[in-house]
């Protein structure tokens, strides 16, 4: 790649008059583009760009594809594998949709808005409920995270289990690619077979293939009674039996069922002692469960708990009876990712298995992580309802995380590869919903199948010959 430092640099020069002069930005003025939410990684100083349009973002990859110059995508920074941060060269510029944040049209008819990617998740949902209608993709970083990053990511969050990923919530996509030639796609047709479905190429590709500047969203209607209750259980086998009794009692009016271990709920009351575990007695697992749908879901869910605490599956049940309530039991779910960082993760996980498999995935995976030093400890939490259970690992009690890395260098490698061979033995998947970045690149090399890479390979130099978009994450 070419050199892109100096102020001299006559392609930078070109940037600034596409941009402006206050949308490029280096130095002090850029570092907290260089880091990334973990505080796992910090990315070199590369020039940040800030465009407003896509007519802008056209131009800049136009220059940056002729130059040879890198181009790293960025949302709104909350990725935790360092998809957005450039770790081994400052030959690249770092592209911030930030600036790109307006909610162009919403129709009602269709469902469907159209937003560009700097719209940060929870401005969305409140321009969706504006119009009495909401959009179901959510997740604990909603107040940072872009739809942007979203959908280069395809992420997953907490409603996967009736939604579906943020690939099954768009239907229509505008990005820029490699060339600078702008895709317009947004239109809001749920039926359109005329050729390769390059929404779905782009999405999931992290900014590898082309920049995404804009989609159409899949609207769905406020659903006119949600239930939430907070499961006290002994085991995630139970979890499951509860997950298993309420999909044939209540169907897709599930919205999402959370798996919580009791060490990770203590952790996030010590951190936030505003926050409270409703029962007076700890419990190893919790369940979180949401629920929406015509009026009645709430006492069919009520009454499906009950069978279960008659048969042993769950030990007691808190219904929430106010929407302060339900914020309060999604609270402790919601805040449990910064606890794991107040309380010193030095390696966290997104995997996923099978469901049937999540009990084996859980007692496996903790075992593989005690086998790689005794007393680590392992918060376990995640989406019960689509297999995605986080691991994050801390040192042993007494031990700091810096003083334990420096004793134990390479150790977070090390527990991760771990996790990765006791998913795999399950039929599972080394990245759910998080992507692969540059953080799990080699994991990805190392375990897919080689046809697989070398489809992967062919298809980024079909659409980026010049390597500019992204290069280093997900794939060399």
């Amino acid at each position: 790649m070419v050199a892109f430092k100096t102020a001299e640099d006559r392609t930078l020069n070109d940037i600034r008059a596409i941009v402006g002069e206050t949308a490029c930005k280096s130095g002090p003025d850029a570092a907290r583009y260089y880091e990334d939410p973990r505080g796992s990684f910090t990315g070199k100083d590369c020039i940040v760009v800030l465009p407003e349009t896509t007519q802008q973002v056209s131009q800049v990859v136009r220059l940056c594809n002729s130059a040879g110059i890198a181009i790293i995508p960025y949302g709104g920074g909350t990725g935790v594998v360092a998809g957005q941060l450039s770790l081994d060269s400052d030959a690249a510029i770092i592209l911030s949709l930030e600036r790109m944040n307006r909610v162009r049209s919403v129709s009602p008819d269709d469902f469907v808005m159209v937003a560009e990617a700097g719209c940060v998740l929870e401005n969305i949902h409140a321009e969706a409920e504006r119009h009495d209608l909401m959009f179901p993709l959510s997740m604990a970083s909603k107040g940072s995270c872009t739809i942007g990053g979203n959908l280069a990511t395809n992420a997953g969050g907490i409603q996967v289990l009736r939604h579906g990923n943020a690939r099954d919530l768009c239907v229509g996509i505008e990005a820029v690619m490699p060339s600078g030639d702008v895709l317009e796609e947004l239109s809001p047709l749920r039926k359109n077979n005329t050729g390769y479905d390059l929404r779905h190429l782009l999405i999931g590709s992290e900014g590898t293939l082309g920049i995404i500047t804009a989609a159409s969203l899949t609207l769905k209607p406020l659903d006119p009674e949600a239930v939430t209750a907070f499961c006290a259980i002994t085991s995630p086998a139970d979890a499951l039996r509860v997950l298993r009794a309420l999909r044939t009692a209540i169907g897709n009016r599930m919205n999402g069922m959370e798996l919580m271990s009791g060490f990770g709920v203590g952790l996030v009351c010590e951190h936030f002692p505003t926050l409270r575990n409703p029962f007076a007695d700890d419990h190893p697992w919790y369940l979180l469960i949401d629920a929406a749908g015509n009026p009645g879901v709430r006492d069919e869910t009520e009454a499906v708990l009950a069978e279960c605490i008659e048969q042993g599956f769950v030990v007691d049940v808190v219904m929430a009876e106010s929407e302060a309530q339900r914020s309060a039991l999604w609270s402790l779910r919601e805040h449990t990712p910064d606890a794991n960082r107040k309380t010193g993760a030095f390696c966290s996980s997104d995997t996923a298995v099978p469901i049937g498999q999540i009990d084996a995935f859980v007692s496996g995976t903790h075992a593989a992580i005690t086998g790689v030093h005794e007393g680590l400890r392992t918060n376990s939490y995640g989406h019960i309802g689509d297999g995605n259970i986080h691991h994050n690992v801390f040192p042993p009690t007494g031990i700091s995380k810096a003083d334990f890395l420096q004793a134990h260098p390479g150790i977070a490698n090390r527990v991760r590869g771990a996790i990765n061979e006791a998913t795999l033995a399950l039929g599972g998947s080394i990245s759910a919903e998080h992507g692969i970045g540059r953080l799990k690149r080699q994991d990805l090399q190392k375990h897919a199948s080689p046809s697989k890479m070398a489809v992967l390979r062919q298809i980024k130099q079909a659409i980026d010959p010049n390597n500019i978009m992204n290069p280093g994450a997900l794939i060399e």
